[in-house]
């Protein structure tokens, strides 16, 4: 068993927990394990998004992965690297959704069991999807914020080894190898846009497309959950006021150590967007180019519009991190019925 130890943010870190921020040596050596258990994603041109902005606009396909979403990449990382005391108590974690799918999916790989604590109102997909992978589910709380609560009491009294969603370096290192395959196969990139919630897919980024190319790697976050953009601004790790998005990919209230040390660093620019905004996003990737889009995944859209006149002739990529969003929220977005 381990208690907790003193957390430079407000949330609980056990002994275990590195705090060294991962570098883009990390990311390269995390590439072995990640390319040995998952497929390479697409980058497709978007003739819809190219025409619009007058740029070459490029997708990095992370919706095509096992569990439709980016956190993937990470989830194999770290489980691959657990330490033998934890393969029988296995691991816990919090999510919103994606995060819990990646672990859940490693457990799977790995033969580790895996305990997933999730609000009570988590999109039933993602819930669903997370037990598919052989994972058990925990229900707690209003937020993510509860449920990580929840996650790390658990993980004190029952001996699970706790996977934190941000300051994880061998998780941040396991999504950064998206960024190596976007440099491979577009070394020309001028701009990145990359959605925000606790940091991990833009630390990524900046410590691998901001880090290798000579790319601006733009974070966008949504004003209704702006944690990691004051932490990022202000220079300070107090929890925000406010996150009421829809979009539970990017909502997060506490910002993380590690990742906000990893952007404070590298990231040159940070956005917030309305809601409004993110929604006409996923819209408009359905009705342009036919994919179904989680909000985190339109945030970068949200964020390039502000910035139309700047990307015009530019080369230009934004992840399209996750596909798992709710067929409700889907259908209000888009104008139809359930």
């Amino acid at each position: 068993m381990y208690e907790p130890v003193d957390s430079p943010d407000e949330t609980t870190l056990f002994p275990y927990h590195d705090r060294t921020p991962p570098t883009t040596a990390d990311v390269i050596r995390a590439r072995r394990a990640v390319e040995e258990y998952l497929p390479r994603t697409p980058l497709v041109r978007s003739e819809a998004l190219s025409a619009e902005f007058d740029a070459d606009v490029y997708l990095k396909r992370e919706d095509t992965l096992p569990t439709g979403a980016f956190k993937v990449r990470g989830g194999v990382r770290l489980v691959s690297q657990l330490a033998s005391e934890f393969q029988d108590p296995g691991v816990i974690t919090a999510s919103t959704g994606n995060h819990g799918q990646s672990i859940a999916y490693a457990g799977r790989v790995f033969d580790v069991p895996v305990t997933i604590v999730v609000p009570e109102d988590a999109n039933p997909s993602k819930a669903t999807a997370i037990e598919r992978f052989g994972a058990s589910v925990v229900f707690h709380g209003e937020a993510f914020d509860d449920a990580r609560e929840r996650a790390e009491t658990m993980a004190a009294e029952q001996g699970y080894r706790y996977v934190h969603s941000g300051n994880e370096p061998l998780l941040v290192a396991g999504v950064g190898t998206a960024g190596l395959e976007l440099v491979e196969e577009c070394p020309e990139i001028d701009y990145l846009f990359c959605p925000v919630g606790g940091g991990s897919s833009a630390a990524g980024y900046c410590l691998t497309v901001g880090e290798l190319s000579e790319a601006t790697v733009v974070g966008v976050q949504s004003e209704a959950a702006p944690a990691m953009y004051h932490a990022w601004s202000e220079g300070h790790l107090e929890p925000a006021k406010r996150m009421d998005t829809f979009a539970e990919g990017i909502a997060t209230r506490v910002p993380f150590y590690l990742t906000t040390s990893v952007l404070r660093d590298r990231l040159e620019e940070f956005r917030l967007v309305s809601e409004s905004a993110i929604e006409r996003g996923v819209k408009d990737l359905f009705t342009e180019e036919t994919i179904v889009a989680e909000g985190a995944s339109a945030t970068s859209l949200a964020g390039m519009r502000q910035r139309r006149e700047e990307l015009r002739g530019k080369t230009v990529a934004l992840p399209i991190s996750g596909r798992n969003l709710s067929p409700e929220r889907f259908q209000r977005i888009i104008g139809t019925e359930p």
